[in-house]
């Protein structure tokens, strides 16, 4: 199976960004957890805090299933 997480504007920041409200573990973090947690799963990850690089990142991995 594969899934591809796609973060938009400002979660780059997270883990530095007001920790007191949003946390101070990064997305690398939450990343490397659920791979280790679902190693069976091929998971891939984009940010990007430009809405255009998002939209072109979703047309090039599809809508729908991938399996």
């Amino acid at each position: 199976m594969n899934i591809t997480i796609i973060n938009g504007p400002n979660l780059n920041l997270l883990g530095i960004r007001e920790p007191g409200i949003y946390g101070s573990k990064g997305f690398d973090s939450y990343l490397e957890e659920l791979r280790n947690r679902y190693p069976q799963v091929d998971i891939a990850y984009f940010q990007s805090n430009h809405e255009g690089d998002i939209i072109d990142k979703l047309h090039e991995v599809g809508f729908g299933a991938t399996d």
